[in-house]
């Protein structure tokens, strides 16, 4: 065939792909018979060597056993076939469309391969899908975007997923390297499916995510469409492939969701339905890059609504939250707790004094430690400076005084943390129990200094 002829109609980066077909419907060498101008350009730019026409594939581009699957798909299939996916090894985007060319030979298949690179994302080229497929996308994106309950968005479109692949379980996981823990975000369960959810594999599993960027080495995804390669994937990932097997997975179909050149996780469809493998792929591809922009947003307003109600040096409820409470009690929102109690630290001032103010917060660190461990059951506020407010939903007196007593003995084993503690029990009005508590622990202040004077200046 005359592909010298047929690329020097096209502009843009092209070339002609074989790919040795079998009759049992696998594929064996693929190579790279001729290039136009723009791809010869292109590779002697990279590779700093001409391009050598016939030669294999891996030679002008990044191994990639999705890219062999595209080819081999395009030329089996006899359609044309797009993706538009994040190169993220390489920080760049790849436009690519594949058309079926007429062979002359039994067993050697031909594809004409269009192609361009960008470093950023283009949203008209991601929005260049066929019809069904941006159906797909933008469902998914009108449920997160038009929703007030994320994670219940998340919850439906990951159904839907579920369903669009027509696999037996779909799931969102979420993974920090810095706990090297993993929680599950989404989740769905065919109904009468064999799998058991992923709640049964949680406990130690982000060892196996820790194997999974090695797998996907590159590619924007790792497919097991089959027994063959399962077996591939057993001998690259034996802990990986030998955890599927264990769980009963055939075939599985695994897109890391990237944000900022960061991975917040993965999502996965097991035992999926094989016959529709590329209009799969090609959704997902899309479909992922908004999933994880929509959970970077999240974890972002999570993180903006923690530093905003968590007191920075201690890590309990700061005093927004505080007042906020109480006024949902006020308002009857919230029951009225069974239990206020006032704490202040005695000698901070000396301790800034003598030692300096990193000494004097270590101090009050250690404080809101002692008082996070004896009321476990309650909410620890800092109400202000080195003072603290806790109030206990149910509690009996007798178990509250045993609670104070054992503030005292902690901070006593301690070199400085001393307290002054005012308790109300059982009051009904929230600001009265607040006024008496705060009321009762300066007595019980002026009843140390005047056991300690020495430290009442100091």
């Amino acid at each position: 065939m005359d592909f010298e002829n047929i690329l020097s109609h096209h502009r843009a980066k092209a070339c002609v792909v074989s790919v040795e077909m079998f009759p049992d419907g696998t594929f064996g060498n693929i190579r790279v018979v001729a290039g136009n101008q723009a791809h010869c350009a292109d590779i002697e730019a990279i590779t700093h060597h001409p391009f050598v026409p016939g030669c294999p594939y891996e030679m002008c581009f990044p191994k990639n056993q999705n890219f062999e699957d595209h080819c081999y798909h395009c030329i089996h299939e006899g359609k044309p076939l797009h993706a538009y996916v994040n190169l993220y090894m390489m920080g760049l985007w790849l436009n690519m469309f594949l058309l079926p060319l007429e062979s002359d030979s039994e067993n050697i298949g031909y594809c004409l391969y269009c192609y361009d690179v960008a470093p950023k994302a283009d949203s008209s080229a991601m929005a260049d899908l066929s019809a069904e497929t941006a159906s797909d996308v933008l469902k998914a994106c009108i449920k997160l975007r038009g929703s007030s309950d994320i994670k219940q968005a998340f919850q439906e479109v990951i159904a839907d997923i579920g369903e669009l692949c027509g696999s037996e379980h779909c799931c969102i996981l979420l993974t920090d390297s810095k706990k090297r823990e993993c929680t599950i975000f989404a989740e769905s369960l065919r109904e009468g499916s064999n799998l058991f959810p992923m709640s049964h594999y949680i406990d130690g599993f982000y060892p196996i995510t820790e194997t999974w960027p090695n797998t996907l080495a590159g590619s924007t995804c790792v497919i097991v469409k089959d027994e063959s390669d399962m077996e591939k994937l057993r001998d690259q990932n034996p802990i990986w492939g030998a955890s599927l097997e264990q769980a009963g997975i055939k075939t599985i179909v695994l897109f890391p969701l990237r944000h900022g050149g960061v991975v917040l996780g993965y999502m996965w469809a097991l035992n999926f339905n094989v016959a529709d493998v590329m209009k799969i792929k090609e959704t997902l591809e899309v479909t992922t890059f908004f999933l994880a922009s929509e959970i970077a947003s999240y974890q972002l307003l999570n993180e903006l609504e923690i530093m905003s109600t968590i007191d920075s040096l201690t890590g309990v409820k700061n005093r927004n939250v505080m007042n906020n409470q109480v006024d949902r009690v006020v308002a009857g929102e919230l029951p009225v707790p069974q239990a206020v109690l006032f704490i202040d630290l005695n000698g901070l001032k000396r301790v800034n004094d003598e030692q300096g103010h990193n000494a004097g917060d270590k101090m009050i660190r250690s404080a809101a430690l002692i008082l996070q461990e004896v009321f476990h059951d309650g909410t620890v506020y800092r109400a202000g400076g080195d003072e603290f407010m806790i109030v206990v939903p149910e509690i009996t007196e007798d178990e509250l005084q045993d609670r104070v007593a054992r503030a005292h003995f902690l901070s006593g084993k301690t070199e400085d943390v001393r307290f002054s503690i005012g308790v109300c029990y059982g009051e009904r009005n929230i600001r009265r129990a607040m006024r008496l508590a705060d009321e009762r622990m300066y007595a019980n202040k002026n009843v140390y200094y005047e056991a300690h004077p020495e430290l009442k200046y100091r």
